[in-house]
């Protein structure tokens, strides 16, 4: 109840603070939507209290100590020195002492231990259900779905209420893969494969971002992640895995000139693997790792002038008519 109201309080008072800190409405460490992303919630919370109660324990006392700055002694003590000797052992080393202990064998112990992925030996329901494997680039997400022809950037789906393995490695320099709602930071590095699991307890979209300097666009690294019925979420990934449908149309061959040589859609002779797999491009809600909505308007802009859109991206300016621009955005939305 306490920390309910701190809480409530806190909000209130600082919004600037939640914003700036990537706490707000997108990316809300404060609002778990898992077991393990409530882990740290409430050590964040239980550290809070405990520290302004520590805080307000040191203020009162010198406060006190300066309404009495002129007289001497303490009140109902006799011997100054020994009481002086027994405040610093008890508040300046038994209390700390203790304080950090709780905290060590709270937040190392039991958070680490609920946040990490389970063994072998872990129970059945606590497993696993699914793996998937992300990849960081400079500077967007690619999202591969093992056992399948699944490939996705910048959103990851997966079944609501159901424990999820994620593989995370980078291709070029060292990145931080982070859902404040569903679990902690993960670095993710090049040439080892590091695993945190995902779980959400209800249906709905996630922010994510990457939480280690990495670059110009670091900022705009984000991502989404879906947590869905089971049904929809098998529905999608049979769908994803399918080539691209109608790419004989007179865009196909501008994509393959144009663009074939850093991006793939399956189905086409275009392979390139620098970019993202554009595959099924028209499905996904967001573009350039997060940084615009998916749209007409904005696939326009990004795909004219990207570094006008998302400043240092490894993306290059493409040189095309007004009436290849269009073209080339109608093929792009309609790769569902």
């Amino acid at each position: 109840m306490l920390g309910a109201r701190l809480r409530a309080r806190f909000l209130t008072l600082a919004p600037v603070a939640f914003v700036v800190a990537g706490c707000g409405s997108k990316q809300d460490a404060l609002e778990p939507r898992s077991g393990a992303a409530h882990g740290i919630s409430s050590l964040w919370w239980n550290m809070l209290i405990g520290s302004a109660l520590a805080f307000g324990v040191v203020a009162a006392i010198l406060i006190g100590a300066w309404f009495r700055r002129h007289r001497e002694g303490v009140p109902g003590v006799r011997d100054g020195d020994r009481a002086a000797f027994v405040v610093v052992v008890a508040l300046g080393v038994v209390v700390p002492i203790l304080v950090i202990s709780a905290l060590f064998f709270y937040g190392d112990i039991f958070l680490v231990r609920q946040t990490a992925v389970p063994t072998e030996n872990a129970a059945a329901a606590d497993k696993p259900r699914l793996t998937i494997r992300v990849i960081a680039h400079q500077f967007w997400w690619e999202v591969r779905y093992p056992g399948t022809a699944a490939v996705t950037a910048n959103e990851i789906h997966f079944p609501v209420a159901t424990p999820v393995q994620v593989l995370l490695s980078s291709d070029d320099v060292i990145h931080s893969f982070w859902f404040p709602q569903l679990n902690k930071k993960q670095d993710v590095l090049p040439d080892q494969t590091n695993r945190l699991l995902l779980y959400a307890d209800r249906v709905g979209r996630y922010r994510g971002q990457c939480a280690e300097f990495c670059g110009l666009q670091h900022a705009h690294m984000s991502m989404y992640a879906f947590a869905e019925p089971d049904a929809d979420f098998r529905a999608w990934l049979a769908a994803q895995s399918k080539p691209a449908s109608g790419t004989g149309s007179g865009g196909t061959s501008l994509f393959v000139s144009k663009c074939g040589s850093c991006h793939t859609i399956r189905g086409t002779e275009a392979s390139g693997d620098v970019g993202p797999d554009l595959t099924h491009v028209g499905s996904r809600t967001s573009l350039a790792a997060a940084t615009i909505p998916n749209t007409r308007e904005r696939m326009r802009a990004w795909i004219d002038d990207p570094q006008a859109v998302k400043p240092g991206n490894q993306m290059p300016k493409v040189d095309l008519t007004s009436a290849q621009l269009a073209e080339l955005v109608r093929y792009l939305e309609a790769r569902k």
